[in-house]
């Protein structure tokens, strides 16, 4: 992590006398005010004289009634402006600015103390809790943050239901502020009134579009040995931060004071603008200097999977039809070798899998360091060193923690031996408040999948994987806070509904232009795009082998295609089978040119659920890449180059949808044209309804 310091500026303003604090961002257009009413603390935001939050209050309730939401004075305050550039070893863009202005906000409730720290950006602002070690607790259990997101009424929000069953992998909603609950899901969007416990309330990032058209995001950044953040409406507009509880009712357990998670607003003027923000990776810190990641690369991979999940031929227990046998696997090597791909993931190779392996988290227990009979481990990760291709493991948990925990370290011994360097790790469990738990009386406690319990668990393998030199791409995981800036190997991750639910039932047509404007804003996602085969592709079953007809893909080729620049992620599968590559050879070539790292990202044009369209710069060459997405609509869109270089010549690949090309009725009809560009071409572009488009650009 290479970075370079441009300017800090430190300047410490003692205050005991005002009960009020501001804190403008460095371009002066947004603005934070903090102050004391009667003992409470709260804060309020505005951008150019437009209010983004109204008045909200803060504070933290422990469990021995420590209570720092009352009663509160200012002891001091200090602010500091800070200005860097840091280089990211991949991302993006190859150079980020990280520019804020901060206050430190120090408190009491004349018994206890602590601090609210803010930062202002010109693309949003943050605020934390710090509580110090202190004699007045006798300890830090929090059982209520007090943080408010005061909206108004006539904002809507982008949302997916929190306290429910299936970690993040709903559908949205689009609704008013106040109407977030489980209630207006199930009749409005898809029924989860079968299995879900607690409060109504939404999963974060939640993207609120204003009644002025200006848009927001409501995240946090960070996070770590802390309980993940929800957001629960009480009416009239306002959000109120509500953790997932352990068992016992505990928000957050500690022993030694409190560091909370950024609580995060990105702020823009358009869809775009909200796009192209770097705040989430701004508030966490640099490796620590005495860790090396040098050896982390991003890269490409296929995956004998979606014959599991998607076409359903093969099975992932040793059957007759069983995917992960040494003959199918090395044809996969051979394929993904001769067309450039660094990884195979191959799911199915270990022992605990049989036909009721899911879902409910009581599963024959899996085994990570045994494999199946028909699985040679050794061989395989031999006969794809000599093809420059390696295994990607894969560690499907069934939610079953404590055994996994148990197995982790023989588990990456095992992944080191044979040269394997990246893991896909599973959590499935659809069930509400069901990972479990052997506490020290030997009882089963069951605890929330985004709970400070699960929490702590992803970063115990991520720092563990990092010890072993090993790369996490992790499924059904917490939701990214940016932790990659400080841990590049948490490469990706999942968390939303991806392709796979194309597979077994269906996303919808629209699904896949809510994604940059809700989960894509937290970090890179492992989407899996590039199905080809998009009708006509699921059997009944492994044994019959009969069409279902009713199976389909929402998408075109072409948007396919368009998806690998549109979704970011460091680790990108090629999801499909190669017989459904070799029918289309021709498109296939964009997946094997499109790089995973870039220099540099531009968002061309954007419509908040509409459509999107981002152009990225290759880090190693001059190449550029374009990506384009629509919903149910067909629109033509026009593409202006001039984010290109002037005064050069350039030749662009174009796959594009036909005018008879419809997500429905032709998914799988496309064109490609060539052409010569310069930064002053302008080129109109035909998006079919539910598709797409993919360009590269070639520097001559």
């Amino acid at each position: 992590m290479k970075k370079i310091l441009a300017i800090i500026l430190a300047i410490i303003v003692i205050s005991c006398n005002s009960n009020n604090k501001k804190l403008s961002s460095p371009d002066g257009k947004i603005n934070i005010n903090f102050g004391i009413d009667n003992g409470v603390a709260s804060y309020s935001v505005k951008k150019n004289n437009s209010v983004i939050i109204n008045e909200s209050e803060m504070g933290i309730l422990f469990s021995d009634g420590t209570d720092l939401s009352s009663n509160l004075t200012i002891n001091s305050s200090s602010q500091k402006s800070f200005n860097e550039d840091w280089y990211p070893i991949y991302g993006e863009e190859e150079k980020i600015n990280n520019y804020y202005n901060e206050i430190k906000i120090s408190l009491t409730n004349q018994k206890n103390e602590f601090d609210i720290i803010f930062r202002a950006y010109d693309d949003g602002i943050a605020f934390k809790y710090v509580v110090p070690e202190q004699k007045n607790f006798s300890n830090y259990d929090i059982i209520d943050e007090k943080t408010e997101f005061n909206l108004s009424p006539n904002d809507s929000a982008l949302w997916i239901p929190a306290f429910s069953y299936r970690r993040y992998e709903f559908l949205h909603a689009f609704s008013s502020v106040d109407d977030i609950s489980k209630d207006y899901f199930s009749k409005n969007v898809e029924d989860i009134s079968y299995d879900t416990l607690g409060i109504d309330a939404a999963h974060t990032p939640l993207t609120i579009k204003k009644s002025d058209g200006s848009f927001i995001s409501i995240h946090e950044a960070n996070l770590i040995d802390f309980s993940s953040m929800t957001l629960a409406p009480r009416g009239q507009g306002k959000l109120a931060v509500e953790l997932y509880p352990w068992a016992d009712g505990i928000k957050v357990k500690s022993k030694d004071g409190i560091n909370s998670p950024w609580r995060t607003i990105q702020i823009a003027n358009s869809s775009s603008e909200l796009l192209n923000s770097n705040l989430i990776l701004n508030l966490n810190d640099d490796p620590d200097e005495d860790k090396d990641f040098s050896w982390v690369k991003p890269g490409k991979y296929m995956g004998v999977w979606w014959e599991m999940i998607g076409t359903n031929e093969s099975t992932w227990w040793p059957s007759k039809n069983h995917g992960a046998n040494n003959d199918k696997v090395k044809e996969y090597m051979d394929f993904a070798s001769e067309h450039g791909f660094e990884g195979l993931l191959v799911e199915g190779w270990n022992k605990g899998w049989y036909p009721q392996w899911c879902c409910s988290g009581d599963g024959i227990p899996f085994s990570f360091t045994e494999t199946v009979d028909d699985f040679d481990i050794e061989m395989l990760a031999e006969y794809g060193s000599k093809r420059n291709i390696s295994l990607v493991g894969h560690h499907e948990t069934g939610g079953q923690i404590q055994n996994y925990e148990n197995q982790l370290e023989n588990a990456f011994r095992l992944y080191n031996k044979y040269g394997i360097k990246n893991i896909k790790t599973g959590y499935v469990n659809d069930v509400s408040k069901n990972i479990k738990r052997i506490d020290k009386n030997g009882d089963v406690i069951r605890e929330w999948h985004h709970g400070q319990y699960m929490v702590n668990h992803f970063q115990k393998v991520i720092e563990l994987a990092a010890k072993y030199k090993l790369n996490i791409i992790t499924h059904e995981p917490i939701k990214d806070t940016g932790l990659r800036r400080k841990y590049p190997n948490y490469i990706s991750r999942e968390g939303a509904k991806g392709q796979e639910f194309n597979g077994f039932w269906t996303n919808g047509v629209n699904h896949a232009t809510d994604l940059p404007f809700t989960r894509m804003l937290s970090g890179p996602m492992d989407y899996t795009p590039g199905v080809f085969q998009l009708n006509n592709f699921r059997y009944d079953s492994p044994e019959t082998k009969n069409i279902d007809k009713g199976a389909i893909v929402p998408s075109t080729i072409s948007k396919e295609l368009g998806l690998y620049v549109v979704y970011y992620s460091p680790m990108q599968m090629a999801a499909d089978l190669p017989k459904h590559y070799s029918k289309h050879m021709d498109a296939f070539k964009f997946i094997k040119n499109v790089p995973v790292d870039w220099s540099e990202r531009k968002i061309l044009n954007s419509e908040f659920r509409e459509y999107v369209i981002i152009a990225r710069k290759d880090k190693n060459t001059e190449n550029w890449y374009v990506g384009g997405i629509t919903n149910e609509n067909e629109r033509e869109l026009e593409i202006d180059f001039s984010f290109l270089d002037s005064g050069k010549e350039y030749s662009v690949n174009m796959y594009l949808d036909t005018r008879n090309t419809h997500w429905k009725e032709n998914p799988m009809e496309y064109q490609i044209r060539e052409k010569i560009i310069s930064s002053d071409d302008k080129i109109d572009i035909y998006l079919a309804p539910g598709g797409g488009f993919a360009l590269e650009i070639i520097s001559k």
